[in-house]
């Protein structure tokens, strides 16, 4: 009996400590999603001080400390959005873990914006607005503040809804709406904005053909081959050397700006001369890795996991020179004006912006980037690494075929547009084997709900996407004017 009030005080702080337990676990977890967004605002504060310490803090240059700001808060959103194009099929396929992809792609955007980035970048988007219509420097400074917010606005947002969407057609929009606002439809340019719309149905088509068009030529001479492994071994080394050759043409077009110019003609005589060069070595790579390999299309996979790999971190270096503009472009034109007060179509990058660009993206990556990779990877349609490598190599072709047509088109548009080509194809794949099965054996047809249930591509997603990508301009472009609106009347 004496221990009895003993025991009753030990209940009693077991149950308090149950609650305190509870309560932490319930801090925890609602304490969780503000890590992310935590870490990125130290990261866009810090960018903004950066900028303080190297311009000093004359009233002028606080506007370029705004602007640092916003540019890193831009990058963030590239880095959440627009990098799960490039890894989001490795990851799916299995070939790379979510980790492993967010390592190599930070590193391979990285090295990409600061070793290839281009040092000279149209700050009006590609001819979009006429510097020439502005009345004066600080209106170009408004409109391109604007621009750079209601970009980075509409990225967010597009993340946050599961979107992938062109970061390039985000900053034209905005670009576009700040230009109307500031000096009237008579300063766009709506011959490039035409070709700008264009490219909304071209990118995506191109890279959907030409994604199952390998998936095809996979099928055919590898896949349904009775003897897996030679076909493997034959073919194999010859998709590596297309790949090779691809992706050197590719950033000698696209990534290479600063080191050396280089016309298209001789970017596509180097990739042949890569490309037969990757051939010749991987050829008895891919003879010593097949040895011992059962003959059957899970073995397959193994061979084509690591040119999967390659050529997502290829990809993503690709993306970094040529995509970290998008978060600065605006940003060195604000610089400019604000140091020689002037504005021109085309300006130098300082090291410090383009430092801010490439560290902004990898830190979006990082702390946003698995949702989107996730989406992109596995929710549209299923890959495995032979697929997955036909989105990859369709990337790096689809854009040397438009730079070869002078057609601007869009990272994003064409890797979401390679992933949904595979996935269609393999829906048409399967209806023609089911027909053909059908009339061997006269089996009764498959009902038509029976046929909804197995599509392959997700419709929810792709419909939301489709819709995201037609109204990012518009959007962008609405958004960016009632910005400068805003900001015009506050300075005003």
């Amino acid at each position: 009996m004496a221990d009895e009030p003993q025991r009753r005080q030990w209940k009693t702080l077991d149950r308090d400590l149950n609650r305190i337990a509870i309560l932490e676990n319930a801090t925890g977890y609602v304490s969780r999603p503000m890590v992310g967004p935590g870490i990125a605002l130290v990261f866009i504060v810090l960018a903004g001080l950066a900028a303080a310490i190297l311009l000093g803090t004359t009233p002028i240059n606080f506007v370029v400390v705004a602007a640092a700001a916003f540019g890193a808060y831009m990058a963030v959103n590239i880095g959440a959005n627009d990098v799960a194009n490039n890894m989001g099929p490795a990851v799916g396929a299995n070939a790379l873990t979510m980790g492993g992809a967010i390592l190599i792609a930070a590193l391979a955007e990285s090295a990409g914006a600061l070793l290839a980035g281009g040092d000279v970048v149209s700050t009006i988007s590609k001819g979009i607005i006429d510097p020439a219509t502005m009345a004066t420097t600080d209106v170009f400074i408004w409109a391109m503040m604007a621009a750079l917010i209601s970009s980075a606005l509409w990225v967010n947002l597009a993340t946050w809804v599961g979107a992938p969407v062109s970061t390039t057609h985000s900053v034209v929009g905005g670009v576009m709406g700040a230009g109307i606002a500031a000096a009237g439809m008579a300063a766009v340019s709506w011959p490039t904005m035409g070709k700008i719309a264009a490219s909304w149905v071209i990118s995506p088509v191109l890279g959907g053909v030409i994604a199952a068009a390998f998936l095809a030529l996979i099928k055919a001479q590898i896949i349904y081959k009775e003897d897996k492994i030679a076909a493997a071994r034959r073919w194999v080394p010859i998709l590596v050397g297309i790949m090779a050759g691809a992706f050197a043409a590719y950033l000698a077009v696209k990534g290479l700006k600063r080191i050396v110019k280089i016309d298209l003609q001789t970017a596509l005589l180097i990739g042949v001369i890569l490309g037969t060069v990757c051939w010749a070595i991987t050829k008895p790579l891919i003879r010593r890795q097949s040895i011992g390999l059962e003959n059957r299309k899970k073995s397959l996979k193994i061979l084509f996991r690591i040119p999967l790999v390659i050529s997502a971190g290829l990809l993503s270096f690709a993306h970094g020179a040529n995509d970290v503009a998008n978060a600065v472009g605006p940003l060195a034109a604000i610089v400019h004006a604000s140091e020689f007060g002037d504005f021109a179509a085309k300006v130098e990058i300082p090291t410090w912006v383009m430092v801010i660009g490439a560290f902004g993206i990898s830190f979006g990556l990082f702390l946003f980037g698995p949702k989107l990779i996730r989406m992109v990877g596995s929710q549209i349609t299923k890959l495995n690494p032979m697929r997955a490598f036909c989105v990859s190599l369709s990337a790096a072709i689809t854009v040397i075929v438009a730079s070869w047509l002078g057609l601007p088109v869009s990272s994003t548009h064409i890797a979401v547009g390679a992933v949904f080509g595979v996935g269609f194809f393999r829906e048409w794949h399967m209806e023609r084997r089911l027909r053909t099965s059908s009339a061997i054996s006269k089996k009764k047809t498959v009902a038509p709900e029976e046929r909804a249930r197995r599509k392959l591509v997700r419709r929810s997603h792709f419909l939301t996407i489709i819709a995201a990508w037609v109204i990012t301009v518009p959007a962008a472009a609405v958004m960016s004017a009632a910005i400068y609106m805003l900001l015009s009347t506050m300075v005003g």
